[in-house]
């Protein structure tokens, strides 16, 4: 990735774009920063801030920001940390970064949480005024032991000790906040300075604080001890001598457009927005809040002037089954969720299907099994959207890949399901719904409208319910119409007027019906491209949802020191594309990297009957774009034995005997 490559030791004069200083500066094609500090250190609002500024100014960006899973951890500790990264550059990203060049660490657990993760010689900015011996026991730090007086840190990084808080409580003495609100500021402080070490100019930060604190919240206090304290971080990087350099990362050439900063879960509501008008529907979304989906809730609420409409339900069966009666209605019924809540969504699911309506589940997945790790992210529901739902119940699954795509993500399940009357599986995850990336926005022209047809009453013959298209989709009828009763619900229907049937081979022919109708959408379905060689090759690696950025930058670098690797990145999970066979016969090898324990590397092997090998974490983040490449070089180097897998910590794991070194983690005699 360029944000792993060393500075350029260019010094240059500063754009017209940004302040311009007395020191010298030093031009970078990229750089990844992270923001870390407690969950009460507003490093969340730090991090946005940094990129909603580096998006106007024209970088392309990439964003990983990183909650803590307890609602309200110990304050100080390691549990409690929340983080922020954002890799801003000059050209054409798809990661958040691998290697962190800048941490800004707000306290001694910031700093033992992620200072591991920045790259030698890279810079730390911690906190010195946080660094008391109360802290750094709460932190977990041995007894009399402070990594600040650490030579090793001092040989690895350049490490810079700011007291922030202090000088942010100099810098507001004259305030009319107390205490604690004077402390809540130190995070524009820190800002502040990083706005000056990478010349960022603090007008859209300055623009935000007076709107947000000054109109919005009618605290005009909080708006200017907020914006004295930045300026005051910005003007002690210039003035100190601690800072010798800073750096400058030039704008981004992108193609012409309007674009924005765009985060996944807001990109899915735009296209459910989107959609619906397309179709000319009433989107109404049912959900009950659970992490990481509830914000699809909030912009959704937000944006009833566009006659949407928005229900909390008081459980997640509610929100599945009101979803349900939406869609019987006639209009756009969406509910959304994470892992959890899609297995209790699971039976009202299955009616949706039995009963053939278009309702739209959208599943944001993270960390599981149970309750898991709720801010963390992973692709271990595919095989429960799949297959979780008692007899044979085919649906669609689509799986986003970023997170301006769940905006087209969302159109194309909309599509789907209102074509085919069968409902729709749309795989998020905590990494896409919560990262955000600059968005080219669209021309409302060059979106297709969603053709809708309601089944009409023809006098003197009988509705059928179940009668099919050239699609094999039956009709939607609008509940109260004359002549258009019908009976819906859980039991088998007759396969023409949908009355409740037993009957032996009417099942068969149902149960056939409904998975053939999903089959035939692969009609629908663009082929796959090979990011590489069309041709063919030595080794292929397939990917879907989330996985898309590092993989992609992997098989760059990978081909640009002339290895014969390429890529191919699924959105449609069920059906597969029709082409998926033929491309996978064309590479010698076949790599699969996933957030799971080989998922869709088991659908390939058993669908396809390849030997595909996995690549697979469970570790609640994102691949690095180098765990990518250390397996690409074993893939290359037949250092894979038969049916074994790679995991980036455990190197090699059986995939049948699962013989791993466990003498860590058994009970020593």
């Amino acid at each position: 990735m360029a944000a792993s490559t060393p500075p350029s030791e260019v010094t240059t004069e500063p754009s017209s774009d940004v302040p311009i200083g007395s020191k010298p500066l030093q031009e970078l094609g990229s750089a990844v920063i992270r923001f870390a500090g407690d969950s009460g250190d507003g490093m969340q609002l730090a991090g946005t801030q940094f990129t909603d500024t580096s998006a106007l100014f024209g970088n392309d960006v990439a964003t990983l920001p990183d909650f803590p899973s307890e609602i309200r951890a110990p304050v100080g500790t390691v549990a409690g940390v929340s983080g922020f990264q954002i890799n801003f550059s000059a050209g054409d990203i798809h990661t958040p970064g691998d290697e962190v060049n800048a941490l800004i660490a707000m306290n001694p657990a910031a700093f033992k949480a992620h200072v591991a993760d920045v790259q030698a010689g890279g810079i730390v900015v911690v906190n010195e005024s946080e660094f008391t011996k109360v802290n750094l026991r709460k932190a977990g730090y041995p007894e009399g032991y402070n990594p600040l007086d650490d030579d090793e840190f001092d040989q690895k990084i350049r490490l810079y000790k700011v007291p922030i808080t202090r000088l942010n409580e100099e810098a507001l003495a004259d305030s009319e906040m107390n205490a604690k609100g004077i402390g809540r500021c130190r995070n524009m402080f820190a800002l502040g300075l990083i706005y000056w070490l990478y010349q960022r100019p603090l007008d859209a930060t300055i623009s935000y604080l007076e709107s947000y604190f000054g109109k919005k919240k009618k605290l005009p206090a909080v708006a200017e001890a907020n914006i004295k304290t930045l300026k005051a971080g910005y003007y002690f990087g210039e003035t100190t001598e601690m800072f010798t350099v800073k750096y400058h990362v030039a704008k981004a050439e992108v193609a012409p457009g309007v674009y924005r900063k765009i985060g996944g879960n807001e990109a899915m509501t735009l296209g459910l927005a989107a959609a619906a008008h397309l179709a000319k529907k009433t989107l109404i979304y049912c959900s009950y809040p659970i992490t990481p989906a509830t914000d699809v809730l909030h912009y959704l609420a937000a944006m009833r002037h566009f006659g949407i409409k928005t229900f909390q339900a008081e459980d997640e069966i509610a929100a599945m089954c009101s979803a349900i009666g939406v869609a019987f209605g006639g209009q756009l019924g969406v509910t959304g969720t994470s892992g959890p809540g899609l297995a209790l969504k699971a039976e009202g699911l299955n009616l949706a299907m039995m009963m053939e309506l278009p309702v739209i589940v959208i599943n944001v997945q993270r960390g599981g099994p149970s309750t898991g790790l709720p801010t963390k992210t992973e692709q271990s529901d595919l095989l429960q959207a799949m297959y979780g739902r008692n007899g044979d119940s085919p649906l669609v699954l689509l799986a986003a890949q970023s997170p301006s795509d769940c905006f087209n993500t969302a159109i194309e399940a909309v599509r789907i399901a209102l074509k085919y009357m069968v409902p729709v599986v749309i795989l998020s995850d905590g990494y896409i719904g919560n990262g955000a990336e600059p968005w080219r926005i669209p021309d409302v022209k060059d979106l297709k409208p969603i053709e809708v047809k309601h089944a009409q009453a023809v006098e003197g013959k009988e509705f059928q319910a179940y009668v099919r298209d050239e699609n094999l989709s039956r009709p939607w009828a609008i509940p109260g119409t004359p002549g258009l009763e019908h009976r819906l619900g859980g039991l088998e229907k007759d396969s023409l007027s949908g009355n409740v049937s037993y009957d032996d081979e009417n099942h068969q022919v149902m149960t056939d019906l409904r998975r053939l109708k999903v089959e035939k959408i692969a009609q629908d379905i663009p082929d796959l491209e090979i990011h590489g060689d069309p041709e063919g090759g030595d080794l292929l690696l397939v990917g879907w949802g989330g996985t898309y950025g590092s993989i992609l930058t992997a098989v760059d670098q990978a081909r640009a020191a002339d290895k014969s690797v390429s890529s191919i990145h699924l959105r449609h999970m069920n059906p597969l594309p029709s082409n998926l066979g033929s491309i996978l016969k064309k590479f010698k090898k076949v790599l699969v990297p996933e957030l799971n324990t080989g998922q869709f590397r088991m659908m390939l092997r058993d669908k396809f009957l390849v030997d595909a090998r996995g690549l697979n974490k469970v570790a609640g983040k994102p691949f690095l774009v180098n765990e990518i490449m250390q397996a690409i070089d074993l893939m290359l180097e037949d250092k894979i034995g038969d049916r074994q897998f790679l995991t980036p910590r455990l190197h090699k794991v059986e995939m049948e005997t699962q013989d791993l070194d466990l003498s860590n983690y058994m009970e020593q005699s």
